[in-house]
């Protein structure tokens, strides 16, 4: 393949593959394709090619008949990136301004090759007009290159062509992530300029997932600039979350021999009286979500509201922690939530750790985890001592807050931090958020982003808390793959009813979500 020649497998994935990797191990995919033959030219021209693509779409209803492109190339592989783009776009017919934060005589490499087949005018930053229009900036000036060091005139003259505003309509392409954006951790510089698409190659980085970055990116394109699949790590430890297969999701299907008990069941810890609501979301949750059994545990007190409020959810009055371990030890027990409205104190640690003494997955929510805000240690005791290295059987499920209260020494972007907790824990650790990271003890991990802005809504906590156990409860089912279900299953329940949503809503669109899936299975 010459490399001049556009790869026509440079064509946009819809959805992006699930891989995700950081810059490092995106520096190595790219070593490992030219150690096996293909030229790093021919990568840069084809990842020119795959921005001039998505530039011709970002501007094809444009109001000029011609659409004016200014492209802001820097001194390295962005750069060079940028100079293609141009190049393509000028010969598919659009006014394009290329302005370059180095003369073209001072670039090296891949990136001077790419500015020497430019046969148009180059600019200097200091050209730039920034009361002149543009339909469409593209930005290839640093993408994750800028540092805190950055020499002072640079950053003048980026921040001027960074904030360049180009007038109504006009709109923002970056090249691979925003300039100023870390690939890696998803940590953005002040001067970053929030792009409408972002266009990277081979596969999404974590950064692009994580931090200030994610909303810095917009939309975000993935194109296969020919680097083969053998490029990717192994193993590949980070993935973004993608849908499940119907089958997978699937409780029963015709033909299944299939009944209440081999579909497991689910236990839900209640809080008193006043404060049942959490505990019957999450049963509820736990039973749509595929328990064929869900019971709630309560103390005696509870017993009449919770009655005067569940049907097809069991009750099972436990007056004392230890009647609760006794209802906990029948073997049939496959999946255990505790911590929804349950209150804060000694009584729910004995339910913890009465729970972690079973065979069952046990998800830890809310106040189960407050109540070891200062005895931290002690939950990842109890975690540890009944750990299975093989096969995680606990989950934690903090948010932000929660988080700090249990790992208040744990620094660094966020998937760094679950995957520390999740290590230090014994358990799963589901840090939730506009991302959401599940981190195994293993490191292994999974970004989702798709989880839509109405889930900000109390008891949605809940709702994926009995989400999980109803997922895991399926006696051999693995946790880790469970909760990403879950996640998965919060997610698009949310965006089945809309605008609007709360936590109650939830459980009631699980199954147009699965006749949506199982649509989507047939027809795929």
């Amino acid at each position: 393949m010459s490399d001049a020649t556009p790869d026509t497998r440079s064509t946009r994935f819809t959805p992006a593959p699930a891989e995700v990797l950081t810059s490092a191990e995106m520096a190595a995919a790219d070593a490992h394709a030219i150690a096996n033959g293909v030229p790093s030219l021919t990568l840069m021209e084809n990842a020119g090619h795959a921005v001039a693509v998505e530039a011709a779409d970002l501007v094809a209803t444009a109001a000029a008949p011609r659409a004016r492109i200014a492209v802001l190339c820097g001194p390295g592989n962005n750069g060079g990136d940028g100079f293609a783009a141009a190049r393509h776009l000028k010969e598919m017919g659009a006014d394009v301004a290329l302005f370059a934060l180095r003369p073209p005589a001072q670039l090296k490499g891949d990136a001077a090759a790419m500015a020497q087949r430019w046969d148009g005018p180059v600019q200097g930053f200091d050209a730039i007009d920034p009361a002149a229009p543009f339909d469409l900036l593209i930005d290839a000036a640093f993408g994750t290159g800028l540092r805190a060091d950055t020499d002072p005139a640079l950053e003048r003259l980026l921040r001027r062509a960074l904030s360049w505003p180009g007038g109504e309509g006009s709109r923002v392409l970056a090249v691979d992530i925003p300039s100023g954006c870390n690939a890696t951790t998803g940590e953005a510089h002040d001067i970053t300029r929030a792009a409408d698409r972002t266009v990277t190659f081979f596969r999404l980085k974590t950064g692009h997932l994580l931090g200030p970055a994610r909303a810095a990116c917009g939309d975000i394109a993935v194109h296969d600039i020919g680097i083969p699949a053998s490029a990717l790590p192994d193993p590949v430890t980070v993935r973004k979350l993608t849908p499940p297969a119907f089958a997978d999701l699937s409780p029963a299907r015709p033909g299944d021999e299939a009944h209440k008990y081999s579909r497991g069941h689910t236990v839900v810890w209640s809080g008193p009286a006043h404060a049942t609501g959490a505990a019957r979301l999450s049963a509820r949750s736990a039973l749509r979500a595929g328990s064929g059994l869900v019971t709630v545990a309560a103390e005696d007190e509870a017993v009449p509201t919770l009655a005067a409020h569940l049907t097809a959810v069991m009750i099972a009055p436990c007056p004392t922690p230890q009647a609760f371990a006794g209802r906990v030890g029948d073997l049939r027990i496959s999946a255990i939530v505790v911590g929804p409205g349950a209150g804060i104190g000694g009584a729910t640690r004995e339910i913890v750790a009465a729970s972690l003494a079973t065979r069952a997955a046990v998800v830890l929510d809310a106040d189960a985890l407050t109540s070891f805000e200062d005895q931290s240690e002690a939950l990842f005791d109890l975690l540890a001592a009944h750990a299975d290295p093989e096969r995680p059987r606990a989950v934690l499920t903090p948010h932000e807050g929660e988080f700090r209260r249990l790992f208040p020494d744990l620094a660094g972007d966020k998937l760094m931090r679950a995957r520390a907790a999740a290590e230090r824990s014994s358990a799963v650790v589901l840090l939730k958020g506009p991302t959401t990271v599940i981190a195994a003890p293993d490191g292994n991990a999974i970004l989702s982003t798709d989880g839509p802005p109405w889930l900000a809504t109390a008891g949605s906590g809940d709702v994926l808390a009995g989400f999980i156990a109803g997922r895991a409860a399926a006696p051999g089912k693995d946790l880790f793959s469970a909760i990403a279900e879950a996640v998965w299953l919060h997610n698009a329940a949310a965006a089945s009813f809309g605008p609007g949503l709360i936590a109650e809503d939830l459980p009631d669109q699980v199954p147009h979500v699965l006749h949506a899936l199982q649509a989507s299975d047939r027809t795929a």
